[in-house]
């Protein structure tokens, strides 16, 4: 299966989209675009969602743009990120 925007289980916030390009053999990189703009540039403002490898039909977060992290159950991820929440002791028992 190849992963498109149509069949991408996030939709994206309001004034945001998602553009999913080749990243790796295998590997997809899923960006998240931002409305907002910077003063130092013209360029879009975007920021890694995550990754996808089409052979395993897997996703994964990001270690940073350009290096992809751990294996990640999607329906763990949210619409901003595929990095998991890390929440210490204590905001895991007020959660």
């Amino acid at each position: 299966m190849n992963l498109t925007i149509e069949n991408f289980p996030h939709k994206p916030p309001k004034g945001y989209w998602y553009e999913i390009k080749p990243f790796k053999r295998n590997v997809l990189s899923i960006w998240l675009h931002h409305p907002n703009r910077y003063n130092y540039t013209s360029d879009p403002v975007a920021t890694i969602w995550g990754f996808y490898n089409t052979k395993k039909c897997q996703y994964f977060a990001p270690r940073n743009a350009k290096s992809v992290g751990d294996p990640v159950d999607i329906n763990d991820t949210r619409d901003y990120t595929a990095m998991p929440i890390n929440l210490g002791p204590l905001a895991g028992i007020l959660c």
